[in-house]
């Protein structure tokens, strides 16, 4: 439903982005991330027909975005970071004011504000002033103009950027479960919510495209080992790291805080049941035994910061 090949822009004698590829199929939730300055907002901005690309070319759902750029302005729904709202209108009165600039007629805009006051959970706020509304409902407010015209694809920039803990937890369920309706490309710096969020993620660094991948492959390829933590009570012995050492499979010991070691293993290996009997038969007293996951900061970090020291 997205596709880019080599996808360049620039700003003067400034390289934004450079041989940019990326392809989002039909129904995916996909995350794009990246620091500060590394290309997301020039790319998100030339895939909604904003500004034109300098080179190459991109599609949404099989419209050319320079050449066809109203058909494919007509496929997406978007959310910018700053939601476009007029705080002094209703609720239902700013969506049916959208749904006029879109050309959409009486019959088919009462069904979709049906659809997306339901699903945007504001049932219950339709003649709310949208100024008096919380962070929350008016995100909630932005992302139902961007489904009103039902379009295959939604494009949200930065969609819990300052929303509380539960705010967040609320828009990350409504965009979860968009999943397989529409197709779904999001940028964020909270890299927790794309992991939770995001089927698969694409990481942008200096204008290029250095991974791309499900959270979960990205991990497995980068981390080198599995790791376990182990918490001990009575860890007299002062070779413990020397002597979980000799167990096979394990490849180092480290000290994580008082009495706490974190075990790597070989990846793939499970040694959970041998180091727990190891620990116990020397009445170590084994306190907590649990496995450590590598998560997508982890991920980004060690990316972006290699991409970083290439000359």
């Amino acid at each position: 439903m997205i596709s880019c090949e080599g996808l360049t822009k620039f700003y003067g004698n400034h390289q934004a982005i450079a041989d940019v590829d990326l392809h989002v199929g039909e129904g995916e939730i996909v995350g794009f991330l990246g620091p500060n300055a590394a290309g997301k907002t020039t790319t998100m901005r030339i895939l909604t027909s904003y500004i034109p690309p300098s080179a190459g070319r991109a599609e949404v759902a099989g419209h050319d975005v320079v050449t066809e750029s109203l058909d494919s302005r007509r496929s997406i729904g978007y959310l910018p970071e700053t939601s476009t709202l007029y705080r002094d209108m209703r609720v239902t009165q700013y969506l049916r004011f959208c749904a006029g600039l879109r050309g959409m007629g009486r019959a088919e805009t009462n069904e979709r504000l049906d659809y997306v006051l339901d699903i945007c959970g504001l049932q219950e706020r339709p003649d709310d002033i949208i100024g008096t509304l919380s962070l929350g409902f008016r995100q909630r407010v932005g992302l139902a103009q961007a489904l009103l015209h039902d379009p295959p694809v939604l494009i949200l920039d930065e969609p819990t950027v300052g929303l509380d803990p539960n705010q967040i937890i609320e828009v990350r369920d409504l965009i979860k479960s968009l999943a397989g309706d529409y197709t779904v490309m999001l940028s964020t710096h909270i890299l927790p919510e794309a992991q939770m969020t995001c089927e698969r993620v694409i990481i942008i660094n200096h204008g290029r495209i250095i991974a791309e991948d499900t959270p979960q492959n990205l991990t497995a390829q980068i981390r080198q080992a599995e790791t376990i933590s182990i918490t001990l009570s009575d860890a007299r012995d002062d070779n413990v790291e020397r002597r979980l050492l000799d167990l096979s499979d394990v490849v180092a010991v480290r000290p994580a805080g008082p009495g706490t070691y974190h075990v790597d293993t070989a990846v793939g290996s499970d040694v959970r049941a041998q180091v727990a009997q190891f620990v116990v038969e020397r009445g170590w007293g084994l306190l907590e035994l649990r496995p450590v996951e590598m998560t997508l900061e982890d991920v980004f970090r060690q990316l972006t910061t290699e991409e970083e020291g290439v000359e």
